[in-house]
């Protein structure tokens, strides 16, 4: 697979508009257990957040990202839970300011979680 079909490229420029094919290239059946409870959610989230860290990106350059994937979960997912109902919830109600806003708190909520631990 060549770097175009990534969301993150070696040299740290990240392509947002390929979020969409990555979350897809994820099986159904660890998609669901990513989803399955909100602290499964978190705690992939968290590890992504660090994967990210690791290799210098930035809180916005991550809340772009989780911006990206919280547009692909609305649009394509059920929530499973109660509290991803109420993210869902909060992100269609969301006008476009309040949903980055949104997506930099994910980011430092996977990164307490990921710290708490």
């Amino acid at each position: 697979m060549n770097e175009q079909n990534h969301v993150i490229h070696k040299d740290g420029q990240v392509s947002t508009d390929q979020v969409d094919n990555a979350i897809e290239k994820i099986a159904p059946e660890e998609r669901g257990h990513i989803l399955q409870n909100f602290d499964a959610f978190k705690e992939y989230l968290g590890k992504r957040i660090a994967m990210g860290e690791s290799i210098g990106l930035s809180e916005e350059q991550m809340a772009k990202i989780a911006q990206k994937v919280a547009d692909h979960l609305a649009a394509n997912e059920e929530p499973r839970n109660r509290e991803e109902k109420l993210l869902q919830e909060l992100w269609n109600v969301g006008k476009e300011e309040e949903r980055h806003m949104l997506a930099h708190m994910l980011v430092r909520l996977a990164q307490d979680t990921r710290t708490s631990h």
